[in-house]
């Protein structure tokens, strides 16, 4: 099995990206949403972790959001508390997909959270600044003071970029964003 790990800055298009390969993808952002609604377990240990902070389950994101603006650092105590579930869902997807040909990993902190093995192929997502703010800004529950404390956890795109052997333009065109897709398939296979 081929592991194709996307990274790039937020906003960049990774998960766009990703549903343009054509093959199983683990998306880490989902995996923490079903984490949230799904796993009481999760949400005891976020309620004694934040005394007072988490009130009903299931999670509700304004809560997370609202412990993130308490203290920039809650975000590494929140890190550690999910990390361990994202970790086992995304071992059971590669279970999972053992027999496919290739798996796309979409996981934000893919190596800040040093989950690149040798063989990996590490596709840089590379988009303009400006246009990665614009749609980070249209999400919902956008909040600035979260999208920092993000950014700093994250390494910087130089650093991604040197560290992937391929860079993919994403200027929000699908077009030419699937034929750069392509291009790279093309070259691995």
């Amino acid at each position: 099995m081929i592991r194709i790990a996307l990274v790039g800055g937020i906003g960049s298009g990774k998960t766009f990206i990703s549903k343009l390969f054509g093959y199983p993808v683990f998306n880490a952002d989902n995996s923490v949403a079903k984490i949230y609604s799904k796993n009481k377990k999760i949400y005891y240990k976020l309620k004694k972790e934040f005394q007072g902070s988490f009130t009903s389950f299931p999670i509700k994101k304004i809560e997370i959001m609202n412990v993130i603006i308490q203290d920039s650092n809650n975000i590494k105590k929140i890190s550690k508390i999910i990390h361990p579930e994202v970790r086992k869902d995304l071992q059971k997807f590669l279970k999972k997909n053992i027999k496919k040909k290739i798996v796309i990993l979409d996981i934000p902190l893919f190596l800040e959270n040093k989950l690149n093995r040798k063989k990996d192929i590490i596709v840089f997502v590379q988009s303009s600044n400006q246009e990665s703010f614009k749609k980070v800004k249209k999400r919902k529950n956008f909040n600035n003071l979260i999208y920092e404390n993000l950014k700093k956890l994250q390494f910087s795109s130089k650093f991604k970029k040197r560290k992937s052997q391929y860079v993919i333009k994403n200027n929000y065109n699908k077009n030419l964003a699937r034929k750069n897709v392509k291009d790279i398939l093309n070259k691995i296979l």
